[in-house]
Formats: structure tokens, sequence, C-alpha cells
């Protein structure tokens, strides 16, 4: 039997409790050690989930543990430095999205893990959503025909400052957080993104980014893609977390909406399907969709740790991902159409 990878978690904030909770399920990994520069925040979670060490020096918890590799789960001004850190010690490396808070960063990272030859990934769950998944299946079965038209909506008006107080703080908000799924998905499902405009608003006096984005992408296959994203949206049905999707072919349509349901259309009538996220002991099940993804997306990266199957999210192809956050708050702020092949 092959032995156990030794790994570390890096920061044990919020996030924290649901991304250890989704490692215990996988077999072949031992989580020995975590680190919060808040020492009793790290000994806190060490006793909940029985990791033996704790420490508040990232430097002291590299030199100390043997590891495989480690999860980063902190702010995002700190994922450069810990990467590097791990890295330099020839200890492969997740990271939490946003990779970087430029995109210079950003490309320095992805290019030091390359040169250094470590496996270097970045934890995005959002396109491990079961519904989500199940579009994609929908889209590759080619029922609809030629796509040319879709729409990426996540609108809503979750209170996400009252567990993350930190994100009213930010000069840029919405497209750096959850805008970073959002494109992703678009880039997932329907490729990469040619041309790119965006508008942006602030409705929310008590933050500092904006709480609103349009990003209008022409893709590289000619599909028009229009991703709409807002934490100000007060509707009639309150949908966090869930995004939704319409997706037109030649023959039909695709339209995950409301309860995970799929909508799927043709000259024939309308078929749903359902595409409900699993329910483990530990998520909320409020929030069951996102919280359950964390387990897939940790397989998928568990899996090519193992040497079992390339992973989806690189640091290279998540690198695309935040190439398109960054081109959207050009555009936004410029009022000009992006060409992504020169950006």
């Amino acid at each position: 039997m092959s032995k156990s990878l030794r790994f570390a978690v890096i920061g044990t904030g919020f996030w924290a409790n649901y991304q250890i909770s989704a490692w215990k399920e996988l077999e072949g990994i031992e989580l020995v050690a975590l680190y919060n520069r808040t020492k009793s925040k790290a000994e806190t979670l060490a006793h909940k989930f029985k990791v033996p060490r704790v420490y508040d020096s990232v430097e002291a918890l590299l030199e100390s543990e043997q590891l495989d590799f480690v999860d980063i789960i902190t702010d995002v001004d700190t994922h450069a430095p810990f990467t590097e850190m791990a890295a330099r010690r020839g200890i492969s490396v997740i990271c939490q999205k946003p990779m970087a808070p430029k995109l210079h960063i950003a490309h320095r990272m992805v290019n030091m893990c390359n040169d250094l030859k470590i496996p270097f990934y970045i934890h995005e769950n959002w396109r491990w959503q079961a519904p989500i998944r199940k579009v994609k299946e929908c889209l590759l079965s080619s029922e609809i025909g030629k796509v040319f038209k879709a729409r990426v909506t996540f609108c809503n008006a979750f209170p996400v400052f009252d567990n993350q107080p930190f994100l009213a703080e930010l000069d840029e908000f919405i497209l750096t957080d959850i805008g970073s799924h959002v494109l992703d998905v678009c880039r997932f499902l329907f490729g990469e993104v040619q041309l790119l405009n965006c508008h942006t608003a602030s409705i929310n006096p008590k933050i500092k980014g904006e709480d609103v984005a349009n990003v209008f992408m022409m893709m590289k296959n000619g599909i028009s893609c229009f991703a709409e994203i807002s934490y100000a949206s007060i509707l009639e049905y309150e949908s966090f977390p869930q995004t939704f999707i319409l997706i037109e072919g030649e023959n039909g349509s695709i339209h995950l909406t409301r309860d995970f349901e799929i909508h799927i259309t043709t000259k024939e009538g309308t078929r749903i399907t359902q595409a409900n996220p699993k329910m483990y002991h530990w998520v909320d099940r409020r929030y069951a969709l996102v919280h359950s993804s964390i387990l897939d997306c940790n397989r998928d990266l568990l899996n090519a740790l193992t040497g079992k199957a390339p992973a989806e999210t690189t640091g290279a192809d998540n690198f695309e991902t935040v190439r398109l956050v960054h081109a959207s708050y050009a555009a936004a702020k410029s009022r000009q159409i992006v060409d992504m092949t020169r950006f």
C-alpha cells in the first residue's frame, strides 16, 4: 500500500472548516499541521479535527514538517509569499482563489512553480458544483446543437460581509471575489475569450469596492456570453448561492434554474432533470451546493498529486481566469472593449 500524502493547511479562518472537512472525506492523505498568525485559532481547529501540531510561523511549519503539499487558505496578499516559501522547499502547492492581488504577481507565481517543476493548483471549486457539472454534460451531448449565446447569472442580496467583513474594505470586490468563480465557469463551459467589455457599479454605500459587475464576452468559438454578478439584487427569490445559466443553441436551449433544475428544451418540448448537491454531514444545508463542491475539487487535485489524472484547475489554467478578472476591471475603467489576445 502506498504511503499517505502528508499536508498542512495554512490559514484557519472561516473557509478552512469546510476545506478540512472535505479533505477528511478522502483517503490517502494525512493532515499533520495547521498555521494561523493567531495561534489560538489554529489550536481551536486542531482540537476539532485532531490535528497534531499548530504553528504561528509558516517558516517554522515548513522547516519542521515533512510535507508533500500545502493547502493555502489565507488572505490573497499572502498567497504569493506562502506559495514561494513552499515551492522553494520542493513542496506542492494548492492555493485558494483568487490566486493573487495583481496580474503580474499571478504570472510570477505560475512561472516560478513551472521553473522549479513544482505542481501548483488553484482551489477553484465553483465549476465542481453538481448542477454546473450536469450542464457541462448536457452541452457535450450536443442535443441543442451549435451554441450561439449564453448567460451566466449570480445575482442576490446575500449579506456576504457578515461572515467575511474584510471584503467590505477591498478596493476591488465583486469581480475579484465571486467574479473569479463566475468567469471560470464561463471558461469551463464555453472556452476562451476573444473580446471583453465590462460595466461595474457600487450600490452598497458601506463598502469600498464594486458590488455589481456585468461582463460581456465574445468567445473565440463565436459564442456571445454575458456574465451578470451582483450582491445588491433584492429579488423576489433569494437565490444565494445558486448560479443560473441559460444556453441557447441552434436546436434548443439548456436552462439551469432555481433549486438545481435543468430544463432542456428542443422543438419536441422540454424535459427537466435534477442535479442536487450531495449532503455530507459537515455541510451547511443552506449552502451545500458550494460546500459539497469543495470535496469534488479536492478529489480532482488529489488525483493529480498522486499521478492518477491531470487536474482541471492548475495554476496555468486559472491564470486565464485571473486575466479575465483584470481585463474586466480594465474595460470598466477605460469604457473600452479589451482584446484578450493583446491583454
